[in-house]
């Protein structure tokens, strides 16, 4: 068991000890949303119909091997996975030698945000958009706030049938004119996401990915192509952090965020706050600089509050004040537009012009209370805002 996380070890138990009370409950979990898990379908014998896998696309990025083995080339795991066995990521399976996705237009769940939620706060400002997301993540943060989904499998939740025309068609029936692939992990629902993206340049509606940036820089770049913008979870600078906390790396992050820029995509970056974990001044000065060395100053990074949750409980919420300790940090190493998360009423809520110092966007959680900008530049100054506010 030496080296086993929690989910290789589950994943583990489950493909080599499948029994029918389980196929029962996966079948259970989903009768109310219409969709038949193939696997039950296939180990009592029965035909699968055609369309009771509506939800199967062959994937992106992986490479054959022998005796009927794939290796994902998606994201960093480069998972070897074996004939009719899955991912890491739980959402993609060998089918025969051929890799599929199995959520795509499957979506768990779906609502209108506004678009400072996410955070973005320099594309297009005041807008909504229409959130989406399906089961599966490829990492396993141990303070997500949404492992309810991210770490379960398809068949463990509640889906809708919501392939990409379906999806943009109900953007534009609720007036919304952006898609956001977020809550759990759009890497790992790739080909989703891809062609809802797509969909939505012909009708007129942008999407853009919430993401922890767990993938390579080749389908980094080329699903920037397709987007409006990507916000990125930067989770610590220290690669010890992301092997303890998330069981991941740090460097793949770092490089499918360059990446990323180099596509010319609006990008913002977000680093939750973890007090004692991620919080120290040497780790917040080595963050900004490498944003103002790799990026450049005027990438917005938005430094978040953290509140206990999954399993990661037994750590208090941070501190206004270290919050506040972290943007003057950002700040002083030379970036432009440093902000606080989930503290409402702290002024690093809103947008300032480098210039002049002057409001420029002042906001209360969600809600814009002033816009100072006019054709994308300072009312009162003139200086230029880099962003997309039209």
């Amino acid at each position: 068991m030496s080296g086993t996380t929690r989910r290789e070890f589950v994943r583990d138990c489950a493909l080599k000890a499948v029994g029918a009370c389980a196929l029962t409950a996966g079948c259970a979990a989903l009768a109310g949303c219409g969709i038949a898990p193939a696997s039950a379908a296939r180990a009592s014998g029965s035909p699968v119909a055609r369309d009771s896998e509506w939800f199967l696309r062959r994937a992106l990025f992986y490479k054959r091997l022998s005796k009927q083995r794939v290796r994902c080339e998606l994201c960093p795991r480069q998972c070897e996975v074996g004939d009719l066995e899955r991912g890491y990521c739980g959402v993609r399976e060998n089918r025969g030698g051929d890799y599929y996705t199995v959520v795509y237009g499957r979506a768990c769940t779906i609502q209108v945000d506004p678009i400072e939620k996410k955070p973005l706060f320099h594309y297009l400002p005041g807008s909504e958009i229409l959130s989406f997301a399906t089961a599966g993540c490829n990492l396993e943060c141990k303070n997500c706030q949404n492992w309810q989904i991210s770490q379960s499998r398809p068949e463990q939740v509640k889906e809708i049938r919501l392939p990409p025309a379906d999806m943009v068609a109900q953007a534009r029936a609720r007036g919304v004119r952006l898609i956001a692939g977020t809550y759990s992990e759009p890497v790992v629902y790739y080909e989703y996401l891809e062609g809802v993206a797509r969909e939505g340049k012909q009708r007129g509606v942008r999407t853009i990915a919430i993401t922890a940036g767990y993938i390579n820089p080749q389908p980094m770049q080329r699903l920037c192509r397709e987007l409006g913008a990507i916000k990125v979870d930067l989770k610590s600078m220290r690669d010890d952090f992301y092997r303890r906390n998330c069981s991941a790396q740090l460097k793949p992050v770092l490089d499918a965020i360059v990446a990323a820029k180099q596509t010319g995509i609006w990008l913002e970056i977000v680093y939750l706050v973890i007090p004692t974990m991620n919080d120290s001044d040497a780790e917040i000065r080595d963050l900004a600089r490498w944003i103002k060395a790799h990026l450049g100053p005027d990438v917005p990074l938005h430094f978040s509050r953290f509140y206990p949750t999954y399993r990661l409980t037994n750590v208090p919420p941070t501190p206004v004040e270290t919050l506040t300790r972290c943007r003057d940090i950002a700040l002083a190493q030379g970036l432009h537009y440093v902000y606080v998360g989930n503290v409402p009423g702290h002024p690093g809520e809103s947008t300032y012009c480098p210039r002049c110092k002057r409001v420029l966007i002042e906001r209360r959680v969600f809600t814009i209370l002033q816009d100072n900008l006019r054709s994308g530049k300072c009312k009162s100054c003139g200086a230029a805002i880099p962003g997309v506010w039209a």
